[in-house]
């Protein structure tokens, strides 16, 4: 795991507690480099995480994004190579994108620990900077999906808005 400003392993068990306590099982184990992310694999709508092996500990909420925004009855059967071949993956990758800026906000943990700059294909910071003008990538899609809402249905709602979650995981 790198070194950063902040205490990336207590942040990183912070999500590990944040996951289980949701319903995302995660479990240790040696997974060597059969993952297309160094130290995490989904396997059967679980992550698998190799201490030994992994890179960046944020890529963790990604992945629990793919696994959160799936309808629960796709869930147990979910793996990094299923995700490849889901009919709606490339909506799934931007909800994952905006359900894991969701849950750095809930955590109060810098977004930039999962949006590093390897991550994103070098798109990091328009994803931050859009966040950061509220210009949020997949609200609409996680609205769609009833885990979140904007801000004129929030007020409407009596609840809070997206970056807020209304529910973690998908019926």
């Amino acid at each position: 795991m790198s070194n950063n400003d902040f205490d990336e392993m207590a942040a990183f068990e912070q999500c590990i507690e944040f996951l289980n306590n949701i319903g995302i099982e995660t479990t240790f184990r040696k997974i060597g480099n059969k993952s297309f992310l160094p130290g995490l694999l989904i396997n059967k709508g679980m992550i698998i995480i190799d201490r030994d092996v992994l890179e960046h500990p944020g890529d963790i909420l990604h992945e629990a994004g793919h696994i959160a925004v799936v309808p629960a009855v796709d869930r147990s059967g979910l793996s990094e190579r299923s995700i490849i071949g889901r009919k709606n993956r490339e909506c799934e990758e931007i909800m994952a994108i905006a359900w894991s800026y969701a849950a750095c906000m809930h955590l109060l943990i810098d977004p930039f620990f999962v949006f590093h700059e390897q991550g994103y294909r070098g798109g990091r910071d328009y994803i931050t900077n859009s966040c950061g003008d509220k210009s949020y990538i997949g609200l609409t899609m996680l609205e769609k999906i009833g885990l979140t809402t904007n801000e004129k249905n929030a007020q409407r709602l009596n609840v809070p808005s997206y970056p807020h979650m209304i529910k973690w995981m998908r019926a």
